[in-house]
C-alpha cells in the first residue's frame, strides 16, 4: 500500500494514466484488507474413530496454518467449496501427546491427560423453521442457544458432547412472522452458520467435542452439512451414508460408545433396522471394557410427552433392538430428541437414561415431573426426574462415588441435580 501511495505521488509523463492505475491498486489493496478482516473462520477439536482431530471452516481460498506445540503445518482439505457451501473445511490429526494446538492464532483446549472431571451435554440446539412450526430465531428468549453456549463455556468443561440435531431451518420464514424475518433455510452454509456455528463459536474453542448425529442430520434433511463439516468419517461428496458405523472412544475413566440411530423408526418396529442396531448393541461387549456411556440421539425407553394418558415419542425399533443385549458395563445412555431434561432409572437392570434435548429448539409440552411408575415399551420406570418447559444444558461432574449430573438454565443457574452411581440415579426431587 505504501508503494502505491508513493507511486501516485510521482509526477511526469502519462500522469493521468499513472494516477488511475495507482488508485486502482490502492482500491484493490483496500478490498483485500476488508476481505481479510471480514472472512470468517471457525475452528475446533473433535474426538472420533481416528482419535483427536482439528477442523476448520474458512472462507479463505486455502487452509490455515496449524501450530502443534512448536511446529507449524498447513491443514489438509476435507471438503472443497460449492454453490451451497461456499466455504472450505480443513482437517488435521492431532497426536495424543500434543501439549498445545493453535489455528489462525486461536488456541484450542485439549482433552485432559488424566480422568475427565467435567463433561457438558447439550442437544437439539437449532431454531425451528418448518411449515407451521415457526420459532422466533431473532429473539434470544425464544431461541437462547448463543447464551447457552456462553454459559457452558463458563463451566470450563473438559469435554462437550452434543447429542444431535443442529440443523432446523428447513423452510422459509413466513412473511407475516417478524421473529425470523430474512432467515436462511435449507441444507446450506448460511443455515448451518446461523443454526450452529455462529452461536457455538465461543464454546467450540473452549473444549474438545464429540458430535452425535441426530434425525435432523439424516440424508434427506441436513445430511450434506453434517457429512461435510461434523461427521466423524471421511467426507464423500458423491454420497450420503444413512447409518454410520458405531465407534468407541476409550478415555481415562470412561469409554464413550457413539451410535448413529438418527434414522431409527419410532412409531412401529422396523425389523430390518432393529436387526442392524441389535448387532451393534451386542458388539459393545467386545468393543468396550469398564464403565461405558452410550451416546445416541434417540432415547429408547423414554417418552417426550404425555397426551390423554398416552406417552408419545418412545422408539419402538430401538426397544426391539436393545432388549436383553446391552452389556452390563454400560451404565448411562446420553440422548436428546425430546426437547426437555430427563433422568430415568428402571425396575429392570438397564442403564440410566439422560435426555438433554433442551438446548434451543421448541420445548416439548408439559408432562408430570415425577416419572416413577411410567411404563415405556414394556419397561417400568423406577424413578428419576422429568423437567419440561425449560431451556438449558447439563454437566456431569466426577465424584468419588460416581457422577453428579446437574441441569442448568440458559444463564448457568442450576435447576436439578442427580447423583449417578452405576445404573442408579438419586435425584433431589425424589
Amino acid at each position: 500500500m505504501a508503494g502505491a501511495l508513493e507511486c501516485c505521488s510521482k509526477r511526469g509523463k502519462h500522469v493521468v494514466l499513472r494516477t488511475a492505475l495507482c488508485l486502482l491498486a490502492i482500491g484493490l489493496g483496500l478490498l483485500a484488507k476488508i476481505s481479510l478482516a471480514t472472512a470468517e473462520t471457525f475452528q475446533w477439536l473433535q474426538l472420533g474413530p481416528v482419535g483427536l482431530e482439528a477442523r476448520v471452516i474458512t472462507e479463505e481460498p486455502s487452509c490455515p496454518t496449524l501450530r502443534l506445540d512448536d511446529a507449524q503445518s498447513l491443514m489438509g482439505v476435507r471438503a472443497s467449496s460449492d454453490d451451497r457451501f461456499p466455504i472450505k473445511v480443513c482437517s488435521a490429526a492431532i497426536p495424543p501427546d500434543a501439549h498445545s494446538v493453535a489455528i489462525a492464532g486461536a488456541s484450542l483446549a485439549l482433552p485432559p491427560a488424566a480422568e475427565l472431571k467435567r463433561v457438558a451435554v447439550i442437544g437439539d440446539t437449532g431454531c425451528r423453521l418448518k411449515g407451521v412450526y415457526i420459532q422466533a430465531c431473532d429473539d434470544p428468549s425464544q431461541w437462547p442457544f448463543a447464551a447457552i453456549a456462553e454459559a457452558v463455556a463458563r463451566q470450563k468443561p473438559d469435554l462437550v458432547i452434543h447429542v444431535g440435531d443442529y440443523f432446523y431451518r428447513e423452510t422459509p420464514c413466513p412473511v407475516i412472522a417478524t421473529g425470523c424475518a430474512g432467515s436462511p433455510f435449507g441444507d446450506n452454509w448460511p443455515v448451518w452458520r446461523a443454526d450452529f456455528f455462529a452461536a457455538a463459536d465461543p464454546l467450540l474453542k473452549a473444549a474438545p467435542w464429540v458430535f452425535v448425529r441426530g434425525n435432523h442430520e439424516i440424508c434427506s434433511r441436513g445430511g450434506e452439512g453434517w457429512n461435510r463439516m461434523l461427521a466423524p468419517y471421511a467426507f464423500d461428496p458423491e454420497s450420503c451414508k444413512t447409518n454410520e458405523e458405531p465407534y468407541v472412544l476409550k478415555l481415562p475413566g470412561v469409554s464413550l460408545a457413539v451410535m448413529d440411530v438418527s434414522d431409527a423408526k419410532e412409531e412401529a418396529p422396523d425389523k430390518a433396522q432393529a436387526q442392524i442396531y441389535r448387532g451393534q448393541y451386542e458388539a459393545l461387549r467386545m468393543m468396550t471394557s469398564g464403565p461405558t456411556w452410550v451416546l445416541q440421539h434417540r432415547p429408547i425407553w423414554s417418552p417426550g410427552a404425555e397426551f390423554a394418558g398416552h406417552f408419545l415419542g418412545d422408539n419402538k425399533t430401538l426397544a426391539a433392538a436393545a432388549a436383553g443385549v446391552i452389556p452390563s458395563n454400560v451404565t448411562l445412555i446420553l440422548s436428546g430428541h425430546h426437547h426437555l431434561f430427563q433422568v430415568l432409572t428402571y425396575e429392570s437392570d438397564l442403564p440410566v437414561q439422560v435426555v438433554a434435548g433442551n438446548g434451543g429448539d421448541y420445548l416439548n409440552p408439559g408432562s408430570p415431573t415425577n416419572p416413577a411408575g411410567w411404563v415405556i415399551n414394556g419397561v417400568k420406570i423406577k424413578g428419576g426426574v422429568d423437567l419440561p418447559g425449560s431451556f438449558g444444558f447439563s454437566v456431569l461432574e466426577k465424584q468419588s462415588e460416581g457422577w453428579r449430573l446437574t441441569n442448568f438454565d440458559t444463564l448457568g443457574q442450576p435447576h436439578q441435580s442427580c447423583l449417578i452411581e452405576g445404573r442408579a440415579a438419586r435425584c433431589a426431587a425424589e
